[in-house]
């Protein structure tokens, strides 16, 4: 089973994604990491390394080329980034996960030890610019959820009852595709 689960920051995608892999057996494969390796190796904040990309658009695809092509080799795998919804098009699975935006800049700040209004600005910024690549680079409108199977709002679960739910709509999916 391949499953994707796509969402904003401070979702929980990244959570989720953990717990459903390892819960599955399934192997990771994360955008958000690619990401994070490439921006700390260029010694730049993960918002100083958005505005990069916006500027290079060859960051963008290289993560999202590397990541599609990770995902098609595998026949079991959990894709988590907030595009793979859109390029892992063998997914038996697309999820998006969301929360409200204060829950998910309060997430972000506890996590990076950061002040919450500097990571509410940050944050804006940062999906701003994303919002801006993905149209003009791929002409995807990350606001169009109709391409998911499953849509969770993180803001009334956990992370084990956000990928609990996930498990579970993973298990009915199967026994659809069989019949």
């Amino acid at each position: 089973m391949k499953i994707t689960i796509s969402g904003p920051p401070g979702s929980g995608t990244t959570s989720a994604a953990k717990i459903v892999a390892q819960k599955l057996g399934l192997k990771l494969i994360s955008a958000g990491e690619i990401f994070r390796q490439l921006a700390a190796k260029k010694g730049m904040t993960l918002e100083e390394f958005s505005q990069y990309a916006e500027e290079n658009p060859e960051i963008d695809r290289l993560i999202d080329q590397t990541q599609k092509e990770m995902a098609e080799k595998e026949r079991d795998a959990v894709v988590e980034g907030r595009l793979s919804g859109w390029f892992v098009k063998d997914a038996d699975l697309k999820v998006w996960i969301f929360a409200e935006p204060e829950i998910r800049y309060s997430r972000i700040a506890k996590r990076e030890g950061k002040d919450l209004a500097a990571v509410r600005h940050d944050t804006k910024l940062r999906e701003e610019l994303e919002k801006r690549r993905y149209w003009k680079f791929y002409s995807i409108d990350i606001d169009n959820w109709t391409i998911y199977d499953l849509v969770i709002n993180s803001g009334s679960f956990d992370a084990d009852g956000v990928a609990d739910l996930i498990i579970k709509a993973a298990e009915l999916k199967i026994k659809v595709d069989q019949r």
